[in-house]
């Protein structure tokens, strides 16, 4: 009955708000609907099932999820695997990344029929979804056809929990479609056994993301400087995945830091690509001009003057960026939208400023403050005050990017547990 429900909202909500929506971003920003797609229906996979299926909702989880397509192409060398996404930036990254390894598909809405075709166009050995997505006619079908599910990197924010809670006897039926849960932490395992989960199923493996991007080319800082015409000599910072309400303490933060360093550089990232326009328009707005990445390097950002506000509109680049930072502040943390991942900037070595809401990665962020990589700023004035510190003092950069590079390495090892639980409870490794 409460299925049913469910699936009658859900009818609800694509034609009334997905569908409306979907069709005024195509007409505003030519951004593809993928209709047939997001109704299941798939241009024909290459080769022939069964498969290992991937989901990773956007870009955050797409690049999570790249040791964890390693490990399954190391362990599963014959099974083909299929990676869906649902943004549209998510597919960008997952088809620059991973376009020589898996096939990727728009993962369809959660209504019986386009489950129902994907299912059948996957033929799934397994499925595995990154951290929490949970669909509920999809998880049927998929159980139903007796193909085993696990949550990988699994969270529960603060919002999710508790909005899962209000519906806690239809999330039981829910979870037990569910094989293993590896979730990211004791709390978030509590969480979800909370929630109605089968405590035997459910496992701390660590977080996933504090094993990407550690291992990098040792000239990544100096390529990225070349291509955004940056010297070595000039000091500069990025402010990643920032959200509205977050440039303008960032931007006036920068012009209180350019009375110290003239040549300071910032290369500013909006989390969202649409609003590119509306933050290039605040940027000249308070004074500074500004070069898009996408014109780089056509113009240089060296010979402009006065030294522009280097503004990131393409996709997948950002933890690379981070590459050429003496300092780095994460956004969506100024702003009630629960951070972003600070453990991309910790593992290159970079100081971390954040803000106080750091919800989403509650664990993360502790880590870092507690060893010194991070420090918590609230408003203009003290982010530019951790700005000047940093920047002024070399050896203190050192020590702090030091520290949370140390902390990053020390809870290695979510990769390798994550795909151990595969092996146990999804399928064995190929030549056992």
């Amino acid at each position: 009955m409460i299925r049913s429900l469910y699936t009658g909202v859900a009818w609800i909500a694509v034609g009334a708000v997905y569908a409306p929506l979907a069709a005024v971003r195509r007409v505003t920003r030519g951004v593809p609907m993928h209709l047939g797609a997001r109704l299941g229906r798939w241009a024909p996979l290459p080769g022939a099932g069964p498969r290992a299926w991937l989901h990773a909702v956007s870009v955050g989880e797409v690049i999570a999820a790249t040791p964890l397509v390693e490990g399954l192409r190391w362990r599963y060398p014959s099974l083909p695997l299929v990676l869906t996404t649902v943004t549209e930036t998510g597919a960008k990254v997952a088809h620059e990344r991973f376009r020589h390894v898996a096939t990727h598909r728009y993962l369809p809405v959660d209504l019986p029929g386009p489950v129902r075709r994907a299912t059948a166009a996957v033929d799934p050995a397994f499925m595995i979804c990154m951290e929490t997505e949970l669909w509920p006619n999809l998880l049927r079908r998929l159980a139903q056809r007796r193909v085993p599910v696990m949550i990988a990197n699994g969270r529960l924010s603060d919002r999710s929990y508790r909005r899962y809670q209000m519906v806690r006897r239809f999330m039981r039926a829910v979870l037990d479609d569910v094989t293993v849960f590896a979730m990211r932490s004791p709390e978030d395992a509590r969480r979800m056994i909370a929630l109605g989960a089968r405590p035997e199923r459910v496992f701390v493996t660590g977080n996933i993301k504090h094993e990407v991007g550690a291992e990098e080319n040792a000239g990544a800082a100096d390529l990225w400087r070349r291509l955004l015409g940056l010297s070595s000599s000039r000091p500069t910072w990025v402010a990643g995945s920032t959200h509205r309400g977050e440039e303008d303490v960032v931007l006036a933060a920068h012009a209180e830091a350019c009375r110290r360093f003239p040549t300071l550089a910032l290369v500013l990232a909006p989390r969202h690509p649409e609003r590119v326009s509306e933050v290039d328009a605040l940027i000249r707005s308070r004074g500074f001009t500004t070069l898009r990445r996408s014109d780089l390097p056509r113009r240089s950002a060296a010979a402009t003057t006065p030294f522009p506000v280097i503004l990131l509109d393409t996709v997948g680049e950002l933890a690379q960026l981070y590459a050429v930072a003496d300092v780095v502040f994460v956004g969506g943390s100024l702003v009630a939208a629960g951070g972003h991942n600070v453990l991309e900037v910790a593992a290159r070595g970079k100081p971390v400023l954040t803000g106080p809401h750091t919800e989403n990665f509650r664990d993360a962020a502790e880590l870092l403050i507690s060893c010194g990589a991070a420090r918590t700023v609230t408003d203009a004035s003290t982010l530019a005050a951790e700005l000047l510190a940093l920047l002024v003092a070399p050896a203190l950069r050192e020590q702090r990017g030091a520290a949370g590079r140390t902390a990053v390495a020390s809870r290695h090892g979510a990769v390798r547990e994550t795909l151990d639980l595969a092996a146990r409870f999804l399928a064995a490794p190929e030549g056992t």
